[in-house]
């Protein structure tokens, strides 16, 4: 092989490992937030009905102005030899055609308490979609969180792999020096070995873990990404919920409105109307029978054996346990948000404790590193001292992903 096709050679292989980095695409938690908040059909659904909600009041002020009908009847009532309806009742035939206008003048307390009840469903649908986005978050930024510690898990079993491989290349070296035995050369190689499967393991969780990402962010992506750090934060555990207390403070609107509404239904109610166009039953001067009329409606309840009372009943055994789920809740909340509180307490005090045992593990693996190359150590000691380095990594991450997973439970809850 000439000089040229190597050049050429080595100019493709570094072409595609520069390609292959380029598509290792950055991603943070604020992206598949916002991508699952684009992609939710849920959050769509709920959008929509609060639209639906403004044209409901739309329909409910048309409703409250003059109502303009048309209608038409005609009949015809046959008498063959004698038999048939009586035209004294029947006329025989008639036929009318009427434009009317009908207006309700006792109506606007009735249009404003509807247009009221309108208004507490559209901040209920409001609600609801806030809340939704929040459970929609909470659970993206978990798998967030899973999908991260897999990433880093991948690289440090990696970083291991590559220094046991290092050291494997030595060994063997010493081992057909007779410096060590041949037995504890494939002590070493299995702890390689175990290393090298743990990494392929890895590599399958993060992949398991960032398509399920990825499904709950409704993002078709099969790029090669790097999770940027969480970097989640809380103001320093202070707490002020008060979000999901709007829900009780809705259900309450609801049921003063509904209220309101009874009331109403057992007020004086009194309308006007007015019609013209044709009325006939052609039996005189059919062409004389186009007029009008004007009239009224008056109607005010009595008595309907004490519907009234019974329905105020009913609102005031909502109201109560209205009162009972709001009280139980808040206190639910109040227990949640201490004992997270706690845990992340007893959480940070893991740490100190943790990256000293990780400060001494690593400076015994490179004391032993320097006395294996020597000769001057087991090679079962120094799979120990890596053993305990994986341990104390391990625990670090954990326990700062649980960190993780607090923080984002805490800002769930306190809102």
């Amino acid at each position: 092989m000439n000089n040229k096709m190597k050049c050429l050679i080595l100019c493709i292989v570094a072409f595609s490992v520069t390609r292959a980095r380029a598509q290792v695409v950055a991603k943070n938690l604020d992206y598949y937030l916002k991508q699952a908040e684009l992609t939710s059909p849920v959050l769509k659904d709920l959008h929509n009905q609060q639209r639906a909600a403004g044209i409901d009041s739309l329909i409910i002020r048309a409703t409250g102005g003059a109502q303009v009908t048309a209608s038409s009847a005609g009949m015809y009532a046959p008498v063959t030899r004698g038999y048939g309806y009586d035209e004294v009742l029947t006329n025989g035939q008639a036929l009318e055609a009427l434009l009317n206008v009908n207006y309700d003048l006792l109506n606007r307390k009735r249009i404003n308490n509807q247009l009221e009840g309108v208004k507490i469903q559209s901040d209920s649908i409001q609600y609801a979609g806030q809340l939704s986005l929040f459970d929609l978050q909470r659970s993206v930024a978990d798998q967030y969180i899973l999908a991260y510690a897999s990433q880093q898990q991948v690289g440090f079993n990696r970083d291991v792999v590559t220094l046991l491989e290092q050291e494997e290349v030595l060994l063997k070296k010493l081992t057909r020096s007779n410096i060590y035995k041949q037995a504890e050369y494939l002590t070493f190689l299995v702890t390689l070995q175990q290393q090298q499967l743990a990494l392929q393991q890895a590599e399958l969780q993060f992949k398991n873990d960032y398509a399920t990402l990825n499904y709950l962010a409704g993002i078709a992506d099969t790029a090669q990404v790097k999770l940027a750090d969480p970097k989640l934060q809380t103001d320093n555990l202070v707490t002020t919920p008060h979000f999901f207390n709007k829900r009780f403070d809705i259900d309450s609107l609801k049921n003063s409105n509904q209220k309101n509404a009874v009331d109403l239904n057992y007020k004086p109610k009194l309308g006007i109307y007015a019609n013209g166009g044709y009325n006939s039953s052609f039996i005189l001067q059919p062409y004389k029978n186009f007029g009008t009329s004007v009239g009224f409606t008056f109607s005010v309840p009595i008595y309907d054996g004490h519907q009234k009372k019974m329905q105020y009943n009913k609102l005031s055994l909502a109201a109560k346990t209205i009162v009972n789920y709001r009280d139980f809740f808040s206190r639910q909340q109040q227990q949640q948000l201490n004992l997270i509180k706690q845990q992340l307490e007893q959480t940070d005090a893991l740490f100190p404790k943790i990256n000293e045992q990780i400060r001494f593990s690593k400076g015994l693996i490179e004391v032993d590193r320097k006395l294996m190359h020597t000769g001057d150590l087991k090679v079962a000691d120094f799979v120990i001292a890596i053993n305990n380095y994986l341990a104390a990594q391990n625990l670090l991450r954990q326990t700062q992903i649980n960190r993780l997973k607090l923080i984002n439970q805490f800002n769930y809850w306190n809102r």
